[in-house]
C-alpha cells in the first residue's frame, strides 16, 4: 500500500440536535446529526415527531385553515370519446429514395 494517501483516524465528538454528546473514531474531528440512538423513536419506544425543517409545523399551519374538515371537492365531468373510423395510415416515403421522373421534369430539364 502507499503511505501518506490515507486520513488520520481520530477521535471525534458526536453531537445530535437532542444535546446528546458521544465520542468515536472519525477522520473528521466534530459530526453534528439531527437524531440520535438516544432520541430515535425507533430505539426509545416512544412515539414522538421528529421535525425537519419544519414541515410538521408546516403541515399543522395547513390543516388548522382547515378546522379539521375534509375539503369537498367540485366533481369533474369527464368526456366520453367515442371511437370513429380510424383513417388507415399513409405509406412512409424514405426521404434519401430517389424520385420518379415525370414528364413535365423531363421538359424542364430538356428546357434548362
Amino acid at each position: 500500500m502507499r503511505a501518506g494517501i490515507h486520513p488520520v483516524y481520530k477521535i471525534a465528538k458526536v453531537i445530535c440536535a437532542c444535546g446528546n454528546t458521544f465520542e468515536t473514531r472519525s477522520a473528521k474531528d466534530v459530526i453534528k446529526l439531527e437524531i440520535c440512538s438516544g432520541c430515535h423513536p425507533f430505539y426509545t419506544g416512544q412515539q414522538r415527531l421528529v421535525d425537519t425543517a419544519g414541515r410538521v409545523e408546516r403541515f399543522k399551519t395547513r390543516f388548522s385553515k382547515t378546522d379539521g374538515k375534509m375539503v369537498v371537492r367540485k366533481p369533474v365531468k369527464r368526456e366520453v370519446k367515442k371511437l370513429g373510423m380510424v383513417p388507415a395510415p399513409k405509406p412512409k416515403v424514405l426521404s434519401t429514395a430517389p424520385k420518379k421522373e415525370t414528364k413535365a421534369d423531363k421538359k424542364a430539364a430538356k428546357k434548362g
